[in-house]
């Protein structure tokens, strides 16, 4: 009776895994993988769009399509082995097990990384990056020659800490300048 509900536990895990697998290759043959152009010319669109593109050199517009190019291909590239590791035969259920709360934890992650840079935008940053860890956050905005002011700062702090777990101490600020 154990190994019955330990098997069908570990189809079911199974079948949400290939299903995962067959909705984002479902998505990505409908919308295409991004490539560096397409994250160039949807930033060079942003820049537009914004009133303000004169706090923001081209240099640092290309920095944060790099790091936003960066942080997807890395994110593509565990999540293609998380789920070779939980759909290997050979696999345990604790190696499934793991896979799968990583690839929440991921995913969890990336949503939550996307909505504070929507909220730092909203607070009149030209642009950002957000990056989660498990120990700390890292965000970069753009910053004028001088450096960020003190209320750039606490707009940054009030926004992470009021949206995540983290402490102010757990923050990173990189201040991307021209």
């Amino acid at each position: 009776m154990k190994n019955r509900k330990r098997n069908l536990t570990v189809m079911a895990v199974l079948v949400f895994v290939c299903a995962a697998v067959a909705l984002n290759w479902s998505y990505n043959q409908r919308w295409g993988t991004p490539d560096a152009e397409m994250v160039l010319a949807e930033d060079a669109a942003m820049m537009k769009a914004n009133a303000d593109t004169s706090a923001k050199s081209p240099a640092a517009s290309e920095y944060f399509a790099e790091a936003r190019l960066t942080r997807q291909v890395s994110r593509d590239e565990a999540l293609q082995l998380l789920q070779a590791a939980a759909t290997a035969e050979t696999a345990s259920q604790e190696t499934i097990d793991g896979a799968v709360n990583a690839i929440s934890a991921m995913a969890t992650s990336s949503m939550k990384e996307a909505q504070i840079e929507n909220l730092l935008i909203a607070k009149d940053f030209a642009d950002c990056v957000v990056y989660i860890g498990n120990d700390a956050i890292t965000v970069a905005v753009p910053a004028p020659m001088e450096g960020l002011s003190e209320e750039a700062v606490a707009r940054v702090t009030d926004v992470i800490c009021s949206e995540t777990e983290y402490a102010a101490a757990q923050l990173n600020i990189i201040e991307v300048r021209a």
